[in-house]
């Protein structure tokens, strides 16, 4: 059974900190080898990861994580 990208992003946290169901996580590397976009997803939430990780720190500008759930938001209702 195949995941869907709608599932993919509702997890994609759950699966960098491996904590997912081993069946699920096989179906999502089969979806990350064929889905461009996830796969983009997956190495973005990653490298965002590390740069937080990183005791470097960076101002974000003024209402980023507003622009940036605008635009989840807009990816995700023209895929449905």
């Amino acid at each position: 059974m195949e995941v869907s990208c709608h599932e993919i992003w509702r997890e994609i946290s759950n699966y960098l900190d491996n904590d997912v169901d081993p069946r699920l996580r096989e179906r999502m590397e089969q979806h990350f080898a064929h889905c461009r976009h996830c796969a983009a997803l997956l190495d973005s939430t990653h490298n965002v990861l590390v740069l937080i990780g990183d005791n470097r720190a960076f101002a974000l500008p003024a209402d980023f994580s507003k622009r940036l759930y605008a635009k989840f938001a807009a990816h995700l209702a023209s895929n449905r």
